[in-house]
């Protein structure tokens, strides 16, 4: 069992930077692949970024590339999502969500843990 707690969103202008890092508990998290997505109102949820157990490989939305980076440190037990250049479609909750797959997965039914979201709000 993972519990994941996300944090570090909140208000910036546009161009500006978060970073976003989401806490999990349990001692599997090692194993599993991280992503992050991200829900705006009246949307769907979709795939932002995610990352390998061993953080050997990463894989980005067309929308971030180049712009955001997940990284993730498993003594901390800890992922990250640095987010940069950051634009007013953006503005999202964002969610942490965990996978024991091995590979590498850009839909929410591939994920077994959700955190409960941090808001990142981008001002034009």
């Amino acid at each position: 069992q993972v519990q994941l707690v996300e944090s570090g969103g909140g208000l910036v202008q546009s161009g500006g930077s978060l970073r976003l890092s989401c806490a999990a508990s349990g001692r599997t998290f090692s194993r599993y692949v991280m992503g992050w997505f991200r829900q705006a109102p009246g949307k769907e949820r979709e795939f932002v970024a995610a990352i390998t157990w061993s953080g050997a490989r990463t894989y980005y939305a067309d929308s971030v590339k180049g712009r955001f980076t997940i990284s993730r440190d498993n003594a901390k037990n800890t992922v990250y999502l640095q987010m940069n250049s950051l634009k007013p479609e953006d503005t999202a909750l964002y969610y942490c969500a965990g996978s024991n797959t091995e590979m590498i997965a850009t839909t929410t039914d591939r994920y077994n843990y959700w955190g409960q979201g941090t808001q990142v709000t981008v001002s034009s």
